[in-house]
Order: structure tokens, then sequence, then C-alpha cells
């Protein structure tokens, strides 16, 4: 099981991240611990200085932007 924590304030693009990531991995039947961290200091943590920020499994794969379908995919 992945963990993927998904990085941001609340904002339009970081809950649509979050929402892309769970449709995703249900459509490939993958089972994953999906987090989401809202504090600034976590966030700076991980050096994502532009939300939303994806984490998998401790690395930081994505920052700033909704990543597309194609690459959430990828990570799955």
């Amino acid at each position: 099981m992945k963990n993927i924590k998904v990085l941001g304030t609340g904002c339009t693009n970081c809950k649509t991240t979050l929402k892309l990531i769970e449709d995703a991995a249900k459509a490939k039947g993958t089972e994953i611990q999906l987090e989401k961290i809202e504090d600034i200091a976590q966030i700076l943590g991980y050096g994502v200085m532009s939300t939303p920020g994806v984490v998998i499994d401790g690395k930081v794969v994505h920052a700033g932007g909704v990543p597309s379908k194609s690459t959430i995919e990828s990570w799955l």
C-alpha cells in the first residue's frame, strides 16, 4: 500500500489533486493511504514552496499545479 500525502492549505487545486488521486486509485484497484496535510510548517518541512505538493512514501514527486491524470496513474 502506498502512503500518499497531498500538501496544501485547502485551495481548489489541492482539493482537485486529492480527488484525482482518490479516483485514479479506485479505478486501478490500488490500495492507498491518502492524507491531506494543511500545516504550513509540515509542508515547508518537505521543501515544497508551491502547492499542491504530492509526497509518495516519503518522497516529493510533485509540487505546484494539478498533476495530469496520466501522471497520477504512473505514480500508482
